[in-house]
């Protein structure tokens, strides 16, 4: 099985960073598509970004292109969520997830794609 642990959320002010990370276990996570999703309060889950198993494509929500960037390290078994300028709208759990097909060459932004999820960490940007 796949193991997924997010850190580095927590409580900013607008206009501030963060640094997400999302450490995987055993040696399958480079042949892993990844993706970034988000669930704030009242609203349903939606992708953040998503990231190929090599790190060589990625796609972006419209709301966050600019400002977020991701990133993995496969010799770690990590990926990140750098967020900048982060604002009140980005308020939610943060939950990194692997995608349920191995060596696949789709960069997936459907949830339904996605087979292993973390636990998540809050994200908290005040106003």
């Amino acid at each position: 099985q796949v193991q997924l642990v997010e850190s580095g959320g927590g409580l900013v002010q607008a206009g501030g960073s963060l640094r997400l990370s999302c450490a995987a276990s055993g040696r399958t996570f480079s042949s892993l598509a990844m993706g970034w999703f988000r669930q704030a309060p009242g609203k349903g889950r939606e992708v953040v970004v998503a990231i190929s198993r090599s790190g060589d494509s990625t796609r972006y929500a419209d709301s966050v292109k600019g400002r977020f960037t991701v990133s993995r390290d496969n010799a770690k078994n990590t990926v990140y969520l750098q967020m900048n300028n982060l604002t009140p709208e980005d308020t939610a759990g943060y939950y990194c997830a692997a995608d349920r097909t191995i060596y696949t060459s789709v960069v997936a932004t459907t949830a339904n794609n996605y087979a292993f999820w973390g636990q998540g960490t809050q994200v908290t940007v005040s106003s």
